[in-house]
């Protein structure tokens, strides 16, 4: 017979494992991954996809580790509000490089418009994060689930369904409440999935 307390601590261990596999770092680079797949080229220019990642997730979550390791940071979620701005605003710094080495390189322009939606939803959180937590999380889970689906087909619908596990996992944690988890999933979803939207449109031929 399941305790009530063994039901709660298998719970919070799903609710963590959730949260650290759909981690926006790892969600980010997956959709990065898939970015060119709207151009010719694709599986082969996956690999500026990956260079995008470098610059999107990859250096910026080896500096915040840095950070967390010299005690500036609480954790690899930044779960102190106050802190969030100046280690997005990092973050936006090293997109930014990103994108000179991507034009730089010739990456493909679907590389670069999925870029510029991270850059929108990176400003607008940056911006937000004083005031609200909203969450990343959620944010980051919304845009690439809604994004696949738009790139891919009806058929990945299903990977909707990512977005309230993900949510799940934040609000059982209390790293953010339901309406930080709501508004995160709706921004991603509609703000950061409609700038690659209008990206995409206007850019990719």
């Amino acid at each position: 017979m399941v305790t009530n307390a063994g039901a709660i601590r298998a719970r919070n261990r799903a609710a963590r494992w959730i949260t650290e596999v759909f981690q926006p770092p790892v969600v980010v680079s997956v959709q990065l991954l898939i970015s060119p797949l709207t151009q010719a080229g694709f599986p082969g220019t996956m690999a500026y996809g990956a260079l995008a990642a470098l610059f999107v997730c990859v250096i910026p979550l080896l500096l915040l580790l840095v950070l967390v390791k010299l005690g500036k940071v609480t954790d690899h979620h930044v779960s102190n509000r106050k802190q969030r701005a100046p280690v997005l605003l990092m973050a936006l710094a090293s997109i930014l490089a990103g994108l000179l080495v991507l034009n730089a390189a010739g990456a493909p322009q679907s590389v670069t418009a999925m870029v510029l939606a991270v850059v929108g939803g990176v400003v607008v959180l940056a911006g937000v994060s004083p005031f609200w937590k909203i969450s990343g999380h959620a944010a980051a889970i919304s845009s690439s689930a809604v994004i696949a689906v738009l790139m891919l087909g009806a058929a990945w619908i299903p990977l909707l369904l990512l977005i309230p596990a993900v949510g799940w996992s934040r609000v059982v944690l209390r790293a953010h409440t339901r309406a930080q988890v709501v508004a995160g999933s709706l921004f991603g979803g509609v703000v950061m999935a409609g700038i690659w939207w209008v990206m995409q449109g206007w850019m990719v031929a």
